[in-house]
């Protein structure tokens, strides 16, 4: 049988040698991190960054950082299709403003818990009509210690603190 113009054992053309209709050679830059079966790759990324400075880029790399920079390439060109202007700042940015209300949300949430739990404690601890409810006897930190369900993983004063979260 004849095999459609190709020699026995070669390898079929990556999908930068593909798409630029050149002879991929065995110490080609671009075949190890575009195979011929996923062309939509090299295709964005030759359109935003353009074929000849993609090589250059993975010229100047290290053999090991060429992988992590052909993802972020890919990722920039996919982000730079769908907006042409923020690309992937703009992903960033929205991720941001959603971590920031997210925070807001979770320093409510937190006030509200430590307000049911006084709510809760201070039922618990006096009736109505006692002493303890009346209007000259205030509760203070010093006068009656809160149980220890109450701290419950946060700090009394530094509730409203938001979490820290480091992206990277």
């Amino acid at each position: 049988m004849k095999e459609s113009g190709r020699k026995q054992g070669a390898t079929s053309p990556c999908a930068a040698c593909k798409l630029l209709r050149r002879r991929c050679t065995q110490d080609c830059v671009f075949s190890p991190y575009f195979p011929g079966d996923e062309p939509h790759k090299f295709a964005s990324v030759h359109k935003v960054f353009g074929a000849s400075n993609v090589n250059k880029m993975l010229q100047e790399l290290q053999e090991y950082q060429r992988g992590d920079a052909v993802s972020s390439m890919v990722y920039e060109a996919n982000a730079r299709m769908k907006d042409p202007i923020y690309g992937c700042v703009g992903t960033i940015s929205s991720l941001q403003h959603q971590i920031e209300f997210l925070h807001k949300q979770l320093a409510v949430a937190q006030a509200e818990l430590v307000h049911m739990k006084m709510q809760q404690f201070s039922s618990i601890s006096g009736g109505a009509g006692t002493a303890a409810n009346s209007p000259g006897n205030v509760w203070s930190p010093s006068s009656r210690p809160l149980p220890s369900e109450v701290y419950s993983g946060f700090e009394v004063y530094g509730f409203l603190q938001q979490p820290q979260i480091n992206i990277l």
